[in-house]
């Protein structure tokens, strides 16, 4: 279905990395009366389940609605595992594609698939946050690796419906930092004065060891009415320590159809207390959706208007940015720094 969002960071011996998701789905999934989604079970193996369509809402090409409950429930399309995809060190062609060391569901807290990597060089080891959907919870797990190319799973380290958890280069006073995206069934109106939208923002947490997070207190990056994030923002790529400050690239959805229009914003934080917002683009975005990038492949687009940050490396006198692409394919973004330092 799909192969994007990736993770992104360099190896030792220079070359890129891209761990990518690979979104899998039915060649047809809607048959007999019957849509089917694919699970990873402990004894069976990938197994298909079937969801009679009359029980369900399908205006989302990315998923199926359960009506029969008064909360949002549920049903992917597809399966996601993860890819790791070794580049050249100007990002311009593939070098390996490593298949013998793919992350792929092993455990029921991920048996809808593992999404949305990002990847952070934290005291000289790979650190990875990515996203794992299940029947149980939908949850942030941890991974760690010394190669960046081997990475061994560490757990759970946030818990239910708290998504995009960007973890920052290095210690700030003794203490890990992360963004964290924490969603929610309901939100609390802003009063009418506000400049912020209520609904899905951008917080900080800390930690002593990467695995127990203490979220802080104060709000952090919200969804402004000025800007055109009108739905939500979220984490985009990890943060990281600029001649300015933290870098942070972030995506924010305006409201349109029942997927949005997903752009890419930014910001720098104060390298001593990222708490405090330098300066914030929030308004004219630095990504936006592409359509003659995947003009080539049009017939197999199932959304459109997408473009979804996930990783960002220095390179002399520039950035590579990786994104996904209408939940399709990998896009690498070339910008100067002085975009972010003018």
């Amino acid at each position: 279905l799909g192969a994007f969002n990736p993770g992104f960071c360099r190896l030792p011996n220079g070359n890129l990395l891209m761990m990518v998701r690979v979104a899998e789905a039915l060649v047809n999934s809607l048959y007999e009366g019957n849509a089917y989604s694919i699970r990873w079970d402990p004894e069976k193996g990938y197994v298909k389940d079937a969801w009679p369509v009359e029980s369900l809402e399908m205006q989302d090409a990315r998923k199926f609605r359960i009506k029969e409950y008064d909360f949002p429930v549920y049903v992917l399309t597809s399966l996601s595992w993860l890819l790791p995809v070794e580049l050249t060190p100007d990002a311009s062609s593939v070098h390996h594609i490593h298949y013998d060391k793919i992350i792929s569901p092993s455990n029921t807290s991920h048996e809808y698939g593992l999404e949305d990597p990002r990847i952070s060089m934290v005291e000289g080891r790979y650190v990875m946050t990515v996203c794992s959907v299940s029947s149980e919870r939908h949850a942030t797990l941890l991974f760690e690796s010394e190669d960046g190319l081997r990475y061994k799973e560490k757990g759970i380290v946030l818990d239910h419906q708290n998504k995009d958890m960007l973890i920052f280069e290095g210690k700030l006073e003794n203490l890990y930092y992360a963004l964290t995206r924490p969603l929610g069934e309901c939100y609390f109106g802003s009063p009418p004065d506000s400049p912020w939208h209520p609904g899905a923002a951008i917080h900080l947490a800390s930690s002593t060891d990467k695995m127990f997070w203490k979220p802080h207190n104060e709000a952090f990056l919200r969804a402004g009415k000025a800007s055109l994030s009108n739905v939500k923002i979220g984490g985009g790529s990890p943060p990281i320590l600029t001649e300015k400050g933290w870098l942070i690239l972030y995506h924010g959805v305006e409201k349109k159809g029942p997927v949005g229009i997903y752009r890419t914003f930014w910001a720098l934080l104060d390298e001593r207390n990222p708490s405090v917002i330098l300066a914030l683009h929030d308004q004219e975005p630095l990504l936006e959706a592409n359509p003659g990038l995947t003009s080539v492949i049009q017939d197999q687009m199932y959304i459109s208007g997408v473009v979804f940050t996930t990783g960002i490396i220095a390179s002399g006198d520039e950035y590579f940015i990786a994104s996904g692409e209408a939940d399709l394919a990998c896009r690498m973004t070339v910008v100067s720094k002085e975009i972010f330092y003018s």
